[in-house]
């Protein structure tokens, strides 16, 4: 009786993994790959709610984002993670940009504890750059592999190996 059954068995494999059906449709071609940078230009902060949001492409619900601010172009640009924290009036006042994201979008925003955030330097809300990077969440596979130092903008450019040599630049 075992003989029978492991002959239907070897019998059943071979048939069934030999089966072959129709071609199925073609899939769609690939899009933007993860990771990567993009660049939001010359960002204007006007209220009433001091934001500006841009739209990524390809981006998974599980992905992640990382927002980075140019605080100097002299030489090397250097860049600063968000949040990013300002004092004004001999540290009486805060201001921060900051920053939220769903799959479909990324906003920037001034958040602070002004009253009127169009009593800030024209400076700190006008013509400002940032830099969005969107990386790939944890999948199982990767979650025990060593994190980038996310504040170090150049550390995250290696980490997932990112060519930031021609970032796609929004207005």
């Amino acid at each position: 009786m075992k003989k029978i059954l492991t002959l239907f068995a070897v019998v059943g494999l071979i048939a069934f993994s030999s089966c072959e059906g129709p071609e199925g449709p073609p899939g769609q071609d690939g899009g933007i790959l993860l990771p990567y940078v993009y660049e939001m230009n010359n960002v204007n902060f006007a209220g009433p709610d001091f934001a500006v949001t841009s739209t990524p492409t390809g981006m998974l619900s599980g992905d992640n984002v990382l927002v980075y601010e140019l605080v100097s172009k002299t030489g090397v640009d250097s860049w600063a993670l968000l949040p990013q924290i300002y004092y004004f009036n001999d540290g009486l006042e805060t201001a921060q940009y900051n920053f939220n994201f769903s799959k479909n979008r990324v906003t920037v925003f001034i958040d602070g504890s002004l009253s009127d955030l169009s009593q800030l330097p024209a400076s700190f809300r006008l013509g400002k750059t940032f830099r969005v990077v969107i990386i790939p969440g944890d999948d199982g596979v990767n979650a025990k592999k060593v994190k980038a130092d996310y504040s170090d903008y150049n550390a995250v450019i290696a980490k997932y190996n990112i060519d930031d040599s021609n970032v796609k630049k929004l207005n």
